[in-house]
């Protein structure tokens, strides 16, 4: 696609002071869109963040720092964007992993699992799609994983607001398919289902799996794709980035309501 056709929209990118988040929002900057960052960080990851979208070639970058656990925290933020025109594209990729039995499981910690991995997506998308509708372009990419797809053993509320989160998805891609044209390049959801990718999220389970080799780190990770990722191979966040990137080309007007699985094979089996 042409990176003259997105320079200058707008978009915002949940959970990207790191990983999976911050991968997409420096590709996507790469076309000279405006970049809205937001996420948990300390005061110099933050910085980090903005210099490396900023280095990217984003047209502007800046730092929301909504609390998504916080309705008002959102609404805010999605207007705060309004300084750019609106948010063109939405990336909602935060979120939170707790490994737990279902019998262990508090409801802290459902709680806060429904609420950032699902709720606030909820929010983003139904402030943010009018405007998109109005425009005749949109893109919503919810960053699910492949727990949206299938389940693993101690992680039910992750698990649960994964599926949640492609059935909205699914939702809002019917309501808002027939907004646009060929040209404009009408409004699309999508989920993206990443398996093992390299990102902190995973981290703590590497650690759990390399304790139980002596403290391994290796035969950590060896061990996680040994038991679901048929390419033995771990994804990194700008991978799919490009994914993003070219789901929000006017060219993908017609990829809508889909779930993509960027697993190697873990979904096939």
């Amino acid at each position: 696609m042409e990176k003259q056709s997105l320079k200058n929209k707008t978009a915002l990118v949940t959970g990207s002071t790191s990983g999976i988040g911050l991968g997409i929002a420096k590709r996507l900057a790469s076309t000279g869109m405006h970049i809205g960052l937001n996420g948990l960080a300390t005061a110099e990851e933050r910085e980090a963040a903005l210099v490396a979208v900023k280095e990217a070639g984003a047209g502007d970058v800046r730092f929301f720092g909504a609390d998504l656990r916080e309705v008002g925290q959102i609404e805010a933020m999605i207007d705060e964007v309004e300084c750019w025109g609106g948010v063109d594209v939405l990336v909602n990729n935060a979120g939170v992993q707790f490994t737990t039995s279902l019998a262990d499981a508090t409801t802290e910690v459902w709680d806060a699992v429904i609420a950032i991995n699902l709720s606030a997506a909820f929010h983003t998308m139904r402030l943010a799609l009018p405007k998109m509708a109005k425009n005749g372009y949109g893109r919503v990419i919810n960053i699910a994983s492949v727990h949206g797809l299938v389940a693993s053993k101690n992680k039910a509320p992750y698990v649960a607001s994964k599926f949640a989160l492609t059935g909205l998805s699914k939702v809002a891609a019917l309501e808002y398919a027939e907004i646009g044209t060929r040209e404009t390049g009408g409004v699309t959801i999508n989920a993206i289902c990443p398996g093992w990718t390299e990102t902190a999220l995973i981290e703590p389970q590497i650690q759990a799996r390399a304790a139980e080799r002596g403290g391994d780190r290796q035969a950590g990770v060896a061990t996680l794709l040994a038991e679901k990722q048929p390419s033995l191979r771990t994804s990194l966040p700008e991978e799919l980035g490009e994914l993003a990137l070219w789901l929000c080309s006017p060219v993908a007007h017609n990829i809508t309501g889909t779930t993509i699985p960027v697993d190697g094979g873990w979904t096939a089996q």
